[in-house]
């Protein structure tokens, strides 16, 4: 028995596979409800896939998709780069980004072309060798909102047919690939509608689209959406498109519709009124198994939840779902009934690892909170226990907090979980310090999970982190993860919203809270680096990543940046490469946690990495195109650029 650690966790499973995959099933599947946890088990007493059957392992060798491959590892087996001559890397190209906006985007390469955002939010191709333009495509250089962090490619199995599949403007758009002209047979007139087909009508929101690229599994583009955090917040259906045409082939209700699973754990027609509960973040795809695993956000409105009493599935959750139709085989829910905007921010990540003497394929998924949960890839199961514990009440009028939520037990958590006066910055002016005092004395502060008050409430970790978009890697060969993450906590404060007479409401702000240089009153180290061994659950380094340039260059070091968002890139050379808000990239050993290189760029970095070779040179290629400094009055005019490592050329022997 797992007991309330599966407290509305395992739904009712089942794959399903090509019928020539149908052969080689061996086994049966056995459902046992249990009403007592509101949840359906499944048993698998024998193998039920020969994995000869199963498509060849990722090669990890190109960087074709958003973060490396389908499965968002943000690895490469390239290992040209080492230890040994890290400390040799040159420039080799730089590309401008050419407008002075923030980029954080993470390149595409396909054979010798680069994919980057640039110049007016342009999709700009690039001869991956060199960096210099091959063309450009701008679907409107006055509005264009191209997704920000990434796009997709796709290619037909002959390769006559190359596209890239994006988001602009809440359409989906797809362009061809080799000359970047909008192909006007995908959708009406080259374009799809996003809004549409969210069964409520589309003027009634104004955000659909997500900055995150969603992810292509064979002829189809599976998309999440961003959908405001407020009381009007669109649904965050997840919908697979066909890459030919754009239609709609499947859609997975995150807020279940009537007579789908979990719609009892919501109030009656939630689904009509409720928004959130989407995948602004990330996907990853199971190729072999054809399985995607999607990490979903909140219910809105994020602090204040009287409009949907119950666990609200499938908020907050981890899902796995059958990539080439949209069922639902499990789920795991993070937080019940999320009242703190705790959303799962990052990609799962797919490996395998040693438990209990055998070899299994898992998915781990870090969260906002500061855990890092493991689950069996196929069935859901946990591998370390997981406590439903008791958490505090709500104070609120109208809200029911959840009385539990659920712990992981192992691996131990990677960001701090409180903050007391005993935990302020020691960087703090004096009258900042009596102010952040005063505050947290007189706050709500009961630990982990304290409901939001009508009072000033501690959030710690703050609803920015603990972990955040590309913020996890993954060296699938050994088990090891790493996960770049903040320590930073927010102060939430209810007060009465009155914009719907009638109805008793509450709203607060996001309560990130700093100084007057705009650093959080919390002690550092406020960026961290961790690794995990997940063969053990254990973490085996961790270290400040980073540093804040103006107190470095008063001697203070090893505070770790302040509110990174940088995704770490593994590689097969046993190096993490990262960057940070401080303007610098590094190269950090993945056995130590030791800087083995690190090179001052032009601007501040967010977002991912890419590793890719071309004609035998091994390239790191990084976007260095966001604001270093923490304040307007420390912000400039961004000077931008893609700027590309590798090793020297060596000269020929004559």
């Amino acid at each position: 028995m797992w007991g309330w650690a599966t407290r509305l966790c395992l739904g009712k499973a089942a794959l399903h596979f090509r019928p020539r995959f149908w052969a080689s099933l061996a086994a049966f599947f056995i459902f046992v409800y249990d009403a007592r946890v509101l949840t359906y088990r499944l048993a698998i007493p024998f193998a039920f896939l020969s994995s000869a059957l199963l498509a060849p392992a990722q090669t990890y060798t190109t960087w074709s998709d958003y973060a490396g491959t389908p499965d968002s590892a943000q690895y490469s087996a390239l290992k040209q780069i080492d230890r040994s001559n890290v400390n040799r890397l040159e420039v080799a190209w730089t590309f401008p980004t050419g407008d002075g906006r923030k980029y954080l985007f993470n390149p595409l390469i396909v054979d010798s072309t680069m994919y980057v955002l640039a110049n007016n939010n342009s999709i700009v191709a690039l001869d991956a060798s060199n960096g210099k333009e091959l063309w450009a495509y701008t679907p409107n250089p006055q509005t264009a909102v191209i997704t920000a962090r990434g796009i997709n490619y796709w290619e037909s199995k002959d390769r006559t047919e190359r596209r890239l599949l994006f988001c602009a403007n809440h359409f989906l758009l797809a362009v061809d690939a080799r000359t970047g002209k909008l192909i006007t047979s995908f959708g009406k007139d080259g374009k799809v509608d996003l809004k549409e087909g969210l069964g409520r009508e589309p003027g009634t929101f104004s955000l659909v689209q997500s900055n995150a690229p969603g992810r292509v599994f064979e002829d189809l583009v599976i998309l999440g959406s961003a959908t405001n955090e407020g009381y009007r917040s669109a649904p965050g259906d997840i919908r697979a498109f066909a890459v030919h045409r754009g239609t709609v082939v499947w859609t997975f209700h995150t807020i279940p519709h009537p007579g789908e699973f979990g719609y009892e754990t919501w109030p009656k027609d939630a689904w009509q009124t409720v928004g959130g509960v989407n995948v602004w973040s990330d996907f990853s795809i199971d190729q072999k198994r054809g399985i995607v695993y999607a990490p979903t956000a909140s219910p809105k409105y994020n602090f204040y939840g009287a409009n949907r009493k119950g666990a609200n599935l499938f908020g907050d959750s981890l899902l796995a779902l059958d990539a080439r139709t949209g069922k639902r085989l499990w789920h795991f829910q993070m937080v019940h009934h999320d009242i703190w905007d705790y959303d799962d921010p990052t990609a799962p990540k797919l490996l395998t690892v040693r438990h209990d003497g055998k070899q299994v394929d898992v998915v781990a998924q870090v969260s906002k909170q500061g855990f890092l949960w493991v689950f069996d890839r196929v069935t859901g199961k946990p591998l370390w226990p997981i406590e439903e514990r008791p958490v505090p009440k709500s104070d609120v009028q109208g809200e029911e907090a959840w009385p539990t939520q659920p712990i992981p037990t192992k691996p131990p958590p990677f960001s701090r979980q409180k903050f007391t006066v005993d935990d302020l910055s020691p960087y703090l002016e004096p009258e900042e310090r009596a102010r952040f005092r005063d505050e947290i004395q007189s706050a709500r502060n009961e630990g982990l999970f304290t409901p939001p008050s009508l009072r000033s409430t501690i959030e710690m970790p703050g609803n920015n982190g603990g972990a955040n978009w590309g913020g996890t890697a993954v060296d699938p060969t050994t088990g090891m993860l790493f996960v770049a993450s903040k320590d930073l906590p927010a102060i939430l404060k209810l007060v009465p919203d009155n914009s719907a007479p009638g109805t008793t409401r509450y709203t607060s702000g996001f309560g990130l809270v700093t100084d007057s240089h705009g650093l959080s009153p919390i002690g550092p180290p406020w960026s961290s680096l961790t690794a995990y061994d997940l063969n053990e659950g254990t973490i085996k380094w961790k270290i400040p990543l980073g540093d804040v340039p103006e107190l470095a260059a008063k001697g203070i070091k090893n505070t770790g940046a302040h509110y990174p968002k940088v995704g770490p890139v593994v590689t097969a050379g046993g190096l993490i490469f990262t960057g940070s808000r401080d303007r610098k990239v590094r190269a950090i050993d993945v056995e130590t946690g030791k800087t083995l290189w690190e090179k001052e760029v032009g601007e501040a970095l967010e977002g991912i990495a890419a590793v890719y070779q071309v004609g035998g040179r091994e390239f790191v290629v990084f976007c260095a195109s966001a604001q270093a400094g923490l304040t307007p009055a420390t912000q400039g005019k961004l000077d931008g650029a893609y700027v590309a490592f590798a090793l020297p050329v060596t000269a020929p022997k004559r």
